[in-house]
């Protein structure tokens, strides 16, 4: 009796799925702009945190704490006063940025065509709004 092949690829969509938790930490909000950002090189946080435009003190600190805790960021303190610490990527953490990077480029180059279709999803809920027989 032969073993049935494992998955290539777990089940994201169901619900127990170990990597599910990655993909939300690696696709959040703020974790894919620091994932982008590293990718550019090592940052400080002030550093980050100004690059990274609109994120909180504490939702940068909780980003970056996630990420390190997961193996894309690497977290290096320097013995000077003042601390000075150092946040670059992982070579997992670079892999995963230059996947989340690609998206965003896509993304990018799409924004005219949601747009168009943002605009006529509205319209025809105006549409349906103002019109009685509906």
């Amino acid at each position: 009796m032969s073993e049935k092949p494992k998955a290539l690829f777990t089940d994201v969509v169901g619900g127990m799925c170990p990597a599910r938790l990655v993909l939300e930490h690696v696709t959040s909000r703020w974790g894919v702009l620091i994932l982008i950002a590293l990718l550019e090189r090592s940052y400080r946080f002030s550093e980050l945190r100004r690059r990274v435009g609109g994120v909180s003190e504490k939702m940068l600190t909780q980003t970056l704490q996630t990420l390190e805790r997961d193996g894309f960021v690497l977290r290096v303190a320097r013995p000077v006063i003042p601390p000075h610490v150092d946040y670059s990527l992982t070579a997992l953490g670079e892999e995963a940025a230059r996947q989340v990077s690609e998206l965003a480029r896509w993304t990018d180059s799409r924004v005219p065509e949601v747009e168009e279709a943002r605009a006529r999803y509205d319209e025809a809920r105006r549409e349906i709004a103002t019109d009685p027989s509906q």
